[in-house]
């Protein structure tokens, strides 16, 4: 892939939540050494993903190398910080996104690599793209620039992109990441 197509495809953190389950905000939890929020902007980065977003929420953030953008509504749900970080990204020159949850820190690289190459390689002409593992749905996913509206109008509450996802299952692309890490998130202390 050219550097110029790398520079098209953004990447988005949601990373709003207050962890209520976790009994603390996951953006700021530590793993290996590094806050969850810190692991997912080098997974985007990494994926070359640019610029890099990262939504914040309960807690205020600063996280080197991304642009943070406040969601004030985030106690609503996910569906809110996926509506503030593509109206945020609305002024890039970002052709699609690549959606990451702060708690799954386990997703590797390779994964956003995956869902980058199967975007450009259809001439932009794939609409979603969404991560497989062992053939089952994950994150990250890659939402084209063209459905970002369609997107943000049925995100709401806890389930950001599903819907659209369900309402239009004819625009979606799997792509296999079996192998690139794994997408289980971090919901208790116990699960790192």
């Amino acid at each position: 892939m050219s550097a110029e197509a790398a520079g098209h495809v953004a990447g988005l953190i949601l990373a709003a939540g207050s962890g209520s389950r976790y009994g603390a905000p996951k953006a700021l939890v530590e793993y290996e050494g590094e806050r969850l929020v810190d692991r997912a902007a080098r997974l985007l980065s990494g994926g070359g993903c640019s610029p890099v977003v990262v939504v914040s929420g309960a807690v205020p953030l600063t996280v080197p190398g991304t642009i943070v953008v406040h969601n004030p509504d985030w106690a609503t749900g996910m569906g809110s910080s996926l509506r503030a970080g593509l109206r945020a990204l609305s002024w890039s020159a970002a052709e699609a996104v690549v959606v990451a949850l702060v708690d799954q820190p386990w997703v590797g690289v390779e994964a956003v690599t995956r869902l980058r190459a199967a975007w450009s390689s259809s001439a932009g002409g794939v609409s979603v793209a969404v991560a497989t593992y062992d053939g089952v749905r994950g994150n990250p996913v890659l939402l084209s620039r063209g459905v970002w509206d369609e997107v943000a109008a049925l995100a709401e509450g806890d389930v950001g992109a599903r819907p659209f996802l369900a309402a239009h299952p004819d625009l979606v692309i799997p792509v296999d990441c079996t192998g690139t890490g794994t997408p289980f998130d971090v919901d208790t202390p116990a699960d790192l």
